[in-house]
């Protein structure tokens, strides 16, 4: 027994199914160690419409089954002599079980998150910065990398959840491991695949005036974690778009703004703005935390996220 019972509004709402599944998830926790509310709970659910006809098929079942008759006794056997008994064997050392294979699931929990025009967009965005630079010769390549590659696994994240982008998703969002855990999962393949790809696309670009290669991780890490917690308020699409739109105006517009032939240069100046010196990377990594914690304290809105 516990020293807490669930009140009867918590009961009723169980009883007609509408109690969100976080709320059922706990109360059922709770009748594992609570008889009395056990017994509430199931008079509730009898009490109700569907209670009624489950009972009513429980009892024609149990009516139209037919009697099962009692068996023969058997009569006890002669004894048999026992032979002497054999030496006792010494027993092996248990076989400690194989863990189960968790990579099936993994993978099938991943593969809305690769697939699509997503994966493709991430090359092209890689190898396109390249192409520019080594065989049209622009030199700012390197600063339009760094300008859309933080918003790169934002499109990804909002890409690879919900109806639009999983053919499985309300078989999906119905498991124990959905919400926030699957949203997770897939958000950690998209920063892996495309974290390293345009790092090292960065990398072979010619040096220019605009910030290192990496100086983009940070402000990519950091817009992902917004976009995540927003999403519990606006939905992943939505979050996606205000925070990726928001970091392409401030970054892009001034740029576009500028004279002709200065286009380059300006974008150089804003990226060493929002995303040069150590300072500034030192702003990113407490955005970041700040975010990672929003999204902590919101974590079960994602259990309710794209279910309808």
């Amino acid at each position: 027994m516990t020293g807490w019972h669930a009140p009867e509004s918590l009961i009723a709402r169980y009883a007609d199914g509408s109690l969100p599944d976080s709320d059922a998830w706990s109360l059922e926790k709770h009748l594992e160690s609570c008889a009395a509310c056990a017994g509430r709970v199931s008079g509730a659910v009898r009490a109700t419409a569907a209670g009624t006809v489950l009972a009513q098929v429980r009892g024609a079942v149990l009516d139209a089954a037919p009697p099962v008759r009692a068996k023969t006794p058997v009569r006890a056997k002669t004894p048999v002599r026992t032979k002497t008994p054999a030496p006792p064997v010494r027993a092996k050392t248990p076989v400690r079980a194989k863990a189960p294979l968790r990579t099936p699931r993994l993978l099938w929990a991943a593969a809305p998150a690769v697939r699509g025009a997503w994966l493709p967009a991430v090359l092209l965005v890689a190898l396109g910065a390249v192409l520019l630079a080594h065989v049209a010769d622009f030199s700012g390549a390197r600063p339009l990398l760094l300008a859309v590659a933080p918003v790169v696994p934002v499109a990804g994240v909002a890409l690879s959840y919900g109806r639009h982008a999983d053919p499985l998703h309300e078989l999906a969002a119905s498991t124990p491991s959905a919400g926030l855990r699957l949203v997770l999962t897939r958000t950690v393949l998209v920063l892996a695949v495309s974290l390293p790809l345009l790092t090292l696309a960065g990398v072979v670009l010619p040096a220019s005036d605009a910030p290192g290669a990496a100086a983009w991780l940070l402000p990519g890490l950091t817009l992902t974690l917004a976009a995540l917690a927003l999403g519990g308020w606006l939905g992943l699409r939505a979050a996606t778009a205000v925070t990726g739109g928001g970091w392409l105006c401030a970054v892009l517009a001034p740029a576009l703004a500028a004279p002709g032939g200065a286009v380059s240069r300006q974008l150089s100046d804003q990226l060493s703005t929002y995303v040069g010196g150590a300072a500034t990377q030192g702003g990113w990594a407490v955005a970041a935390a700040a975010c990672a914690a929003l999204l902590a304290a919101r974590r079960t809105t994602y259990d309710r996220l794209e279910r309808h």
